[in-house]
């Protein structure tokens, strides 16, 4: 009997954040999406991030490039690892958006190759992998 090969892991697809607002603006909302503006709070907050993130479009391009930040989805693979420890190369890893690391990568490999690693969002890896960089994420 042949096996149906494993499916790759899940990705999340966003990241729950809590925030406090104040009860007027709290209120606000409520009344947004009682008169059918928003479908509710989650929807005005997402709507209100998006546009603020618009309104500083060409600042956060600009800071991107300067800072030679990878955008969107970044696997971090065992095979990179490996061929940056064979060329006797520390990487410096910059992502805003999803940081991956492969599953096969172990605390050794991650320490023996990774000088820094900063991610703006979220970061996957195995909790040994985070401890073993914790002193290089920034």
């Amino acid at each position: 009997m042949v096996k149906p090969p494993a499916s790759p892991a899940k990705i999340p697809e966003s990241e729950k954040l809590t925030i406090n607002l104040g009860f007027v603006d709290l209120g606000q909302i409520e009344l947004l999406v009682q008169e059918g503006f928003y479908s509710n709070r989650s929807d005005f907050i997402r709507t209100a991030i998006r546009n603020q993130i618009e309104r500083h479009a060409d600042t956060l391009r600009q800071i991107v490039v300067r800072k030679s930040v990878e955008m969107g989805l970044r696997h971090i693979t065992r095979a990179e690892l490996l061929a940056a420890q064979a060329a006797g190369h520390m990487l410096e890893i910059r992502v805003l958006g999803l940081a991956i690391m492969a599953p096969d990568v172990d605390a050794d490999l991650a320490r023996a190759t990774i000088a820094g690693l900063s991610v703006l969002g979220t970061l996957l890896a195995s909790d040994a992998v985070k401890a073993a960089l914790s002193d290089r994420l920034t």
